[in-house]
């Protein structure tokens, strides 16, 4: 076990156990440098610290063991969606999450073939390749509209929309994003990653949003710099691309009218603030009226029309892409989640939760 001992596989469990080296050192019985250096490759951990290192990061003893297939993401791959307001432990908490979905996927591709990238800039079974959209926002995404044949209207069922053209779109449960400070982010693999976080899932609107706020990083920035124009510029990108101002501008008010706007919000599938946004930004309200509509809308929330509708009440909006194909290989070739487990060297339970398959076996309790 010490000779095919991976020092990567450690960084990853260190990581998504969400601990730093000290205080797996202090578990272990090591020091923090010691930790260090098991994680650089420099040594290795002796023979009977590997179980021990096993049980405190929460993973088989054959995590560590080399030669199964990895990604490795950085900060140069990952766009958040609060870069400033996510510390650092939780950054590198979600990138190794983020390439946890891409062993997964990867195991289920080798089985089933998923629908083909259909996104510009990216390689690998490409729909159109050689093809590239404008680099300004608004631009980008009129024509990835044209390119998806979205037309001018509504884009109903987005993140069904988005796995149909190969981006992988994961919401991970509770148990793995429970800090608030970590929100929404995308990744530039071989196949686009795109994760919603739970933090946003309690209002359909906003979800939607962010997904288009993710894809605009997907389709605008090959590198991430973490900085407010990439963010400026996806946000730019979503809202032409849920609201084209063609096509919404006919149907805003030129005078703040809410219960319109509460309409146009379930039409349009946006939320009433992108909306008195979306009013201000193509000239139709002023600032001073945007700001006194703001207010009232603070006073109207959790009223009907203006009230969060959570995204479990919308199946299109709800990633189904990595379940699905589980579920074809179960049928077409007798996977089962022991053997994704056996080979991934996860255990069973966290198979489960990254297919979005909690275990459904009741509980006992002893009192």
């Amino acid at each position: 076990m010490t000779d095919a001992f991976d020092p990567t596989r450690l960084t990853q469990a260190r990581r998504l156990a969400g601990l730093t080296k000290k205080e797996v050192a202090e578990q272990v019985g090591v020091t923090p440098a010691a930790v260090g250096q098991y994680e650089t490759g420099v040594a290795r951990p002796r023979p009977e610290l590997v179980p021990t290192l096993a049980g405190v990061l929460q993973v088989p003893v054959e995590f560590f063991i080399a030669g199964r297939p990895g990604c490795r993401l950085d900060s140069s791959m990952t766009n958040f969606r609060s870069l400033r307001s996510t510390p650092k432990a939780q950054r590198e908490k979600a990138m190794a999450y983020a390439e946890q979905v891409w062993e997964l996927t990867h195991a289920l591709e080798r089985r089933v073939e998923l629908p083909c990238v259909d996104l510009p800039g990216f390689a690998g079974g490409e729909v159109h390749p050689g093809v590239d959209l404008p680099d300004t926002p608004a631009a980008a995404a009129q024509g990835l509209r044209r390119l998806w044949g979205l037309g001018n209207g509504p884009v109903t069922h987005l993140v069904r929309r988005m796995e149909a053209h190969g981006i992988v779109v994961v919401l991970p449960s509770e148990k793995d994003m429970t800090s608030a400070t970590v929100d929404a982010f995308s990744s530039r693999l071989a196949r686009p990653l795109v994760v919603l976080t739970r933090n946003r899932a309690n209002d359909v609107f906003r979800h939607r949003f962010t997904a288009a706020h993710e894809l605009g990083h997907l389709v605008l920035h090959g590198e991430a710099t973490g900085d407010s124009r990439q963010e400026k510029e996806a946000d730019a990108f979503a809202a032409e691309f849920l609201t084209p101002a063609a096509s919404i501008q006919p149907s805003l008010p030129h005078r703040m009218d809410l219960g319109q706007l509460a309409g146009l919000r379930r039409t349009w599938g946006v939320s009433v603030q992108s909306l008195v946004y979306r009013c201000r930004e193509l000239g139709l309200i002023s600032d001073a009226t945007a700001s006194r509509t703001y207010q009232r809308l603070r006073a109207l929330d959790g009223q009907p029309g203006f009230a969060p509708e959570p995204v479990s009440g919308f199946p299109g909006e709800q990633p189904t892409m990595l379940s699905q194909a589980f579920h074809l290989a179960d049928e077409d070739g007798g996977l089962t989640i022991p053997d994704l487990a056996e080979e991934l060297a996860w255990k069973p339970a966290r198979v489960r939760e990254l297919l979005g398959m909690p275990d459904s076996r009741p509980v006992l309790r002893l009192v």
